[in-house]
Order: structure tokens, then sequence, then C-alpha cells
């Protein structure tokens, strides 16, 4: 399955486009999180083989965590990336690029017992290569997807312009939330890069396409360019 791209438009104007990961990638987050999951549990079965009766019962508990909480853990606490994902790159969101939450983490992965038949994820790869967005029953049925999550450095998509240093002194979160606007400029229509820029008129002076070029051109000066 060839990795594909959903296009969604975000009700601010922003058009966000996802790379929906194929199902190789997926496998091999899943091998290296099985591994992952297989050497913990045979390194805590050290100590709770000595344990007897009791370290038997500890040792069905961990498994338990192991199998089924363990993923549901990492997506909804960092970031849609169990360490296999975020070793291969990838990411879970919800179908609308937002962060994926407990119930749709929760029903992906109880779904996986179903999307494991007959063996070897039979039902999930058939799903892979015939949903266009490659996503198995258990992101079909929860709404979700897996994506690349490439990071780009902050300001890499800000246009180059001429710089121009802002006329008062910014604090480190109006710096950061001005450099993102002039980072996802290109994603907004004109007219919704406009009306943002005419709520800063005590910053640039200026209105409309004018107040968009003088905020990109005080990004760029806050990035270090010339």
């Amino acid at each position: 399955m060839l990795d594909t791209v959903r296009e969604i438009e975000t009700p601010e104007g922003i058009s966000l486009r996802l790379r929906a990961a194929g199902a190789l990638p997926r496998a091999q987050a899943w091998m290296l999180d099985a591994l992952l999951r297989m050497g913990v549990f045979m390194l805590a079965m050290i100590p709770l083989g000595l344990l007897g009766v009791g370290g038997n019962g500890l040792a069905m508990l961990l498994l338990f965590a192991l199998m089924w909480a363990y993923s549901v853990a990492c997506e909804v606490w960092l970031d849609g990336q169990t360490l296999g994902k975020r070793a291969l790159g990838l990411r879970v969101v919800n179908a609308d690029g937002t962060p994926v939450t407990w119930v749709p983490s929760v029903v992906r992965n109880l779904l996986r017992v179903v999307d494991v038949l007959p063996g070897v994820y039979g039902v999930g790869l058939v799903c892979t290569l015939i949903d266009p967005h490659a996503r198995r029953l258990g992101d079909i049925v929860a709404g979700t997807m897996v994506v690349h999550a490439v990071e780009l450095p902050a300001g890499t998509q800000v246009p180059t312009v001429a710089a121009i240093p802002p006329p008062v002194v910014l604090a480190a979160d109006e710096q950061a939330a001005l450099v993102e606007f002039a980072e996802r400029s290109g994603q907004l229509t004109l007219q919704r890069q406009e009306e943002l820029a005419n709520l800063l008129l005590p910053l640039t002076g200026r209105r409309d396409t004018a107040a968009v070029s003088q905020l990109i051109a005080h990004a760029n000066w806050l990035l270090g360019r010339a």
C-alpha cells in the first residue's frame, strides 16, 4: 500500500496535509513495539519467577498491561506515538487531524483482535489496501488514522523577505505566535490572513495585505534573517 495524502481544511481556514502511513511502516512499528514488550516481560520474569504463585499473578497483570494498556497510554500521553511509532516517525491522530484521545484510542486498540484475524493481520492488511487512507478496521471504526509525523524546525516554512525588527520588544510567547502565523500564512486564504493581521494593528500600524507583509517581515527578523 502506497502512502496517501489526506487534505483537511480546519474551521480557521488552514489546509492540513496528512500523509497516511501505509502497511509496511506500520508493520515495522508494530514489530518494534512487540519486541520491546517482549523484552520488558522477559526481564520482569526474572524477579517475578522467584515469588512463586504471587509472582505468576503479577506476571499475568504485567502481560495484560503490556498487551492492552501500553498502546493506549502511549497514544494518549505521548502525542499519538508508541515507542515503535516514534522510531518510525509515525503518529496516530483523529481523522480530522486533531490529537487522539482516550475513547478513539481504546476503540482502535480493542478492535485489533478483529484486524489480526485470521492471522498475521489478515483483516487489517486487506483494509489498508482498500481504504483510501490506509486505515485498518480499528481506525475506520474509531475515526483515527496513522500518519507520518515529520517535524520541521520552527520557522522553516516562513516566507523569506527583507527582515524588519518589531517596533516594540515582544515576549517569548508573542514571538512564537508571530512566527507561527508567518509559517502558516501560506496555508490560509488571503482574507483569513488579513483578518488575523488586522488584529495586530497597534504593532504594524497597517491593515490588510500591508499588515500581513509587515508581520512576515517581523517574523524574519525574529528568526535572525538579514
